[in-house]
């Protein structure tokens, strides 16, 4: 409550977009010196594989702008890993507005002289689109403003941006899309005559752009210069926390105000992550179950605004589909068919199809992957946890094939435990571990599961502790919602406790 914006990582890509649109904001020489200091050895920002392509692509573009020979030597050498790896990659992961994004940055850098091959696979075509459906005054979906800066500044903003700027807030809970729309609105009024005399100081060049600018201020200066990918996440985070620790049985007393706030939020097109951004399906399922295991259950209707008639859409229109949204879907439908049985005509069907739907993505060695998140891990005890539950549309032929996909799914944890007792795609890390664990300890306490999840309490309880964790959530680029991730640890931490008596009193390790 104290921090109602939230408690999120920093990002690479953010950061650099600013440093181009918005040299006026105070931290400029924070945001360059830490863009410098972020650089790895071999030349590139970001995480491992493909996910260092965007923030590379970003930061290069805003320090060839920049000037400066530190700065063009960091340029030049995240250029050369651009060109060497960028010809080789067979795929990109699958972040939101990366077929924005990476066109966009390709564009600008060849704009600088120096031609970049766009991704295989990867093309203009999608860029080209959308810029020409906005400068024709089409009506786009409004989940386009948290990526507006991609479309560059000869594009005008939609009247959507226009009513976050004077609203107050950032336009689509990006600082980057908001610092564009500043500075296109800056350099409308240069051209129109209308600019004041401070306009390179500050960016309240007219009444509508200065709400806006003084909460771009406010985030870059919380955050020491540097801005995070997506803020506020109020909601997104308040509905996670809280249904992590009550799903876990933590022992805490829920704030009054959070739970008011989070029911309130919900309307008949759900509820979106955070002011800025539109409605969605996996921050509203989220919201929903956690309501209903604080004994406050709130009707799911507005889920099936998100629904394909295969799946539940994150957004209505969305391309590709998403394991862990359709799973804490399935969540939220079997908490409220509990709650109201009387509801299963309606609700029941479709909570089956979300069942079937996932046991169909399940990969054959037993874990399942999603768009939202870069480890198979989070997904996999997404789906293992929602369909564990016992729900009433289950007909027996499926409750064998969840234990089967159950198998699968532990079996596959097991042995993807690294030596020291973590779990982890790239290095072992507490959240992953806490991940594994959770679908480890679902029951029947199994003692070898148990004395698997043992091995990784150190990791955790140095986890839970720790103030940042390694960035593996999707947004345009990788970052980390961190109370989220410590209340996974917490709660793993919590399950663990209550396992091993549990395994004790079947004859597992003492």
């Amino acid at each position: 409550m104290a921090r109602p914006w939230g408690q999120v990582s920093v990002s690479v890509y953010e950061t650099a977009r600013l440093l181009g649109s918005a040299p006026w904001l105070e931290g400029h020489d924070r945001r360059r010196a830490w863009l410098l200091a972020a650089q790895h050895a071999d030349g590139s920002w970001g995480g491992p594989d493909g996910y260092a392509v965007v923030p590379t692509l970003s930061a290069v573009e805003a320090l060839l702008a920049s000037g400066g020979t530190a700065e063009e030597s960091a340029a030049r050498r995240g250029l050369a890993w651009l060109a060497d790896r960028l010809p080789r990659l067979h795929r990109l992961p699958d972040m939101p507005a990366i077929d924005l994004t990476v066109p966009s940055l390709v564009e600008r850098i060849a704009a600088r002289a120096h031609r970049l091959p766009l991704p295989r696979g990867l093309t203009t075509r999608r860029l080209d689109r959308v810029r020409q459906a906005a400068a024709g005054g089409a009506a786009l979906p409004d989940k386009l403003l948290h990526a507006w800066e991609a479309l560059g500044p000869a594009v005008p903003p939609p009247p959507a941006a226009a009513r976050q700027l004077r609203t107050g807030g950032l336009v689509g809970a990006s600082p980057a899309a908001t610092a564009a729309v500043l500075a296109g609105s800056r350099a409308g009024s240069h051209a129109n005559g209308r600019a004041d005399s401070h306009a390179g100081n500050h960016a309240g060049s007219h009444a509508e752009s200065t709400a806006a600018a003084w909460h771009l201020r406010q985030i870059a200066g919380r955050f020491g210069g540097p801005v995070p990918v997506a803020v506020p996440i109020t909601v997104f985070e308040r509905a996670w926390v809280l249904s992590w620790l009550s799903r876990c049985a933590v022992p805490y007393t829920p704030v009054p105000e959070m739970v008011a706030d989070l029911h309130a939020a919900i309307g008949p097109a759900g509820t979106p992550a955070g002011p800025g951004l539109p409605a969605d399906a996996d921050t509203t399922a989220v919201a929903l179950h956690a309501l209903a295991l604080l004994g406050l259950p709130h009707p799911p209707d507005s889920l099936l605004a998100f629904d394909t008639g295969e799946h539940i859409a994150t957004w209505p229109g969305e391309d590709g589909a998403s394991v862990t949204v359709n799973a804490h879907a399935l969540d939220a439908l079997t908490a409220w068919l509990r709650h109201t049985p009387g509801d299963a005509r309606r609700f029941g069907p479709v909570a089956a199809r979300l069942t079937a739907w996932l046991l169909e993505r399940q990969h054959p060695d037993g874990w399942w992957e999603d768009r939202w998140h870069a480890s198979p891990l989070y997904a996999t005890m997404s789906a293992a946890l929602a369909l564990a539950e016992d729900s009433p549309h289950l007909e027996q032929d499926t409750r064998v094939r969840i234990r089967e996909a159950l198998r699968r799914a532990h079996d596959w944890i097991m042995a993807a435990q690294r030596p020291d007792g973590t779990w982890g795609r790239w290095d072992g890390t507490a959240e992953e571990s806490a991940y594994a664990v959770l679908t480890l300890l679902l029951p029947p306490a199994d003692p070898s599961r148990v004395r698997a999840a043992r091995r990784a309490a150190p990791a955790l309880t140095a986890g839970a502790d720790r103030a940042d964790h390694p960035p593996l959530w999707h947004d345009k680029d990788l970052y980390s919602p961190l109370a989220v991730v410590r209340a996974a640890i917490t709660a793993a931490c919590h399950r663990l406790e209550l396992a091993v008596p549990a395994a004790r009193g079947q004859g597992g390790p003492g």
